[in-house]
């Protein structure tokens, strides 16, 4: 592979050969539409981070973020209420979205002295929904989710 991949959390991570999942794609189509179901959405929140990267100021590339991560974890049940766990330091912030320490610190103080964040403990709770989203321009249709975000 290009690339490595690591866990934020504690997880079970499983390999699966690709004959395996080609025998299983042939004998299950409903898997493979899935699957070429999740790559589309991949696709998508490739081009939307290649967007962002040229165009978006770091306070709303950090929003962006903020506001995506929120609607994939509502959707699988792992946030609500716009809250979920946000267990990143601010360096690696700045590593996913190629911003220096300081600037995400500076743009976390200012989200916070707005009030639209609280950010503590490993958990992010986004006071003002309506606020962040606007800021950054985030529409989730790109996400594929099932319900709309308020």
């Amino acid at each position: 592979m290009d690339h490595s991949v690591c866990t934020l959390t504690s997880a079970i991570v499983a390999f699966i050969p690709h004959e395996a999942l080609l025998d299983l794609t042939a004998a299950f189509p409903g898997i493979a539409a899935v699957l070429w179901r999740d790559t589309l959405v991949d696709g998508a929140i490739f081009r939307q981070w290649m967007t962002g990267m040229g165009r978006r100021s770091a306070c709303q590339a950090i929003a962006h973020l903020f506001c995506e991560l929120y609607v994939k974890l509502e959707e699988i049940g792992l946030a609500r209420d716009h809250t979920y766990r946000l267990p990143l330091t601010q360096s690696e912030l700045g590593d996913a979205l190629g911003l220096s320490n300081v600037h995400v610190n500076r743009v976390l103080r200012d989200l916070r002295n707005w009030e639209w964040i609280t950010l503590a403990g490993g958990r992010l709770q986004i006071n003002k929904w309506q606020e962040l989203a606007d800021l950054c321009e985030f529409d989730p249709a790109y996400l594929h989710v099932r319900r709309p975000v308020t």
